[in-house]
This record gives C-alpha cells, structure tokens and sequence, in this order.
C-alpha cells in the first residue's frame, strides 16, 4: 500500500483521532500525528490550549514541535506526513508551511477558520516557498462526530 492511499490516509487519521481521544477533557477534541516519510510515527498531540493556558497549543502546533525534537533535522521536517482530524486554522496552516511538512491529511472541514481550503488556503498559496500537497475530508463524519459531541456537552 503506498503511503498516500486512500487506506493509508484513513489509517492517518484513525491515529490523530486516538490522540483527539487522549486530549484533556476541558481542550476541544482535536488530534494531530506527524509520521516520517516510511510511514513511522515521530509524535502526536491533543489540542492542550485550556490544559496550558497557552493560546497556541493547538495539537498541530504540539505535535510538530515534538516531531522536530526527534525527527533529525532540526525544524525541518521536510518527508513528513501530519494528519489532523480538524482543518489547520492560519496558524497551524503557517506553521506546516514553515516547518516544510510533505503532506496534510486530515478529517473534518472548518469552514469558520479552515486555511487548508475552505476559508483560506495558506498552504497553497503560490508566493510562499514551500506548499505541501493536501487531502482533506478522510474520515470526515468520524472526526466531525468527536467535536459534535464535544460542542454538544458545552452547549446543551
């Protein structure tokens, strides 16, 4: 199976989705896992922004700072493959430009701060150096559910 199937990808994010799981219950639900170019995983991370009191420890944020401690070049994290069960926001979407991420593969659309394509599309836009290729909408109703429910216990 190539690394950018489609069974591959859904085995991505059913991986990001564990680390949404593994996220503190007062954070919004969000995983996020950046594996190496062999489809190894480097690190994984839950949106912690309540469990930090830290307005940028978005799970893609945490988990491609951890990759970069182990991954073997520094910042750059050029191979690497981060999936995500919530579109990156224009902070993430930067973030994955900068750090030079191969590819995104994630679950759910956000149309109210998505950068990955349905608001804004950061990652591709032409006059930044660096623009990783982007599958979205894997596992997109299991991903979409997590937060659902989540939404739904703090605005019954």
């Amino acid at each position: 199976m190539s690394p950018a199937s489609p069974r591959a990808d859904e085995d991505l994010v059913r991986a990001a989705l564990a680390a949404a799981a593994e996220t503190d219950p007062r954070d919004v639900p969000v995983g996020a896992v950046v594996f190496d170019a062999d489809g190894r995983e480097l690190a994984r991370a839950g949106n912690a922004r309540e469990a930090l009191g830290d307005p940028t420890a978005h799970a893609e944020i945490l988990a491609l700072r951890r990759a970069a401690q182990v991954h073997g070049d520094g910042w750059r994290l050029e191979g690497t493959t981060l999936a995500v069960t919530l579109e990156p926001c224009t902070m993430c979407a930067g973030a994955l430009v900068l750090a030079r991420v191969r590819r995104v593969v994630f679950g759910a659309w956000e149309p109210k701060t998505g950068a990955v394509g349905s608001l804004w599309d950061v990652v591709r836009d032409r006059r930044l150096n660096h623009r990783p290729e982007v599958r979205g909408g894997v596992l997109e109703a299991e991903c979409a559910a997590v937060l659902d429910a989540f939404f739904r216990t703090q605005r019954p």
